[in-house]
């Protein structure tokens, strides 16, 4: 499901791109959407139809490509070993993480005989940082990419703490 979402995103955008260019060598005429196109790009936004496609991102343009292949890099990754779960799977870069959650528990229900409905989801902080990560989860999966709004996580109690004056968002 995510590598269809990335495939219908990254065609659209190549097909665009391509005729854009046609239209600036005079091989197309060019319409209100290549205008559009052109002007986002110009602009350094992200053009309308690549949002609808894509991922929610209040990025610009450039950082949003950076972030898109991070993506395809992801994605890749995963490609290459279909079978096994990535040791950690950054959840902020799907483009829809709940269904990988629900993967994850239907996967430990499958191995474990258990009933989904009767699952316990259990989340443990680890200190780790992603690349320190050595070895698959025996149980569910590492999970990097999430975030906390309002609140943030205190590594040296390991708790949740009221989040700092004048930060919304933490990682």
């Amino acid at each position: 499901q995510e590598c269809e979402y990335m495939n219908g995103l990254v065609y659209e955008m190549v097909r665009g791109l391509r005729e854009l260019q046609l239209g600036f060598k005079g091989e197309l005429t060019m319409s209100e959407v290549m205008e559009d196109l052109a002007d986002c790009l110009f602009s350094e936004k992200l053009p309308k139809w690549w949002v609808k496609l894509g991922f929610a991102s209040t990025r610009p343009l450039k950082s949003w490509r950076v972030n898109l292949q991070e993506r395809c890099v992801q994605l890749d990754d995963w490609i290459n070993d279909p079978l096994n779960i990535p040791k950690v799977v950054d959840i902020a870069m799907l483009f829809n993480p709940q269904s990988f959650l629900t993967a994850i528990k239907q996967l430990c229900c499958q191995n474990q005989g258990l009933e989904l409905d009767k699952l316990q989801v259990y989340t443990d902080v680890t200190k780790k940082e992603p690349k320190q990560v050595d070895a698959h989860s025996k149980e569910g999966a590492f999970c990097s990419g999430m975030y906390l709004e309002g609140a943030r996580w205190d590594s040296v109690s390991n708790s949740l703490e009221d989040s700092r004056p004048k930060e919304m968002f933490t990682p």
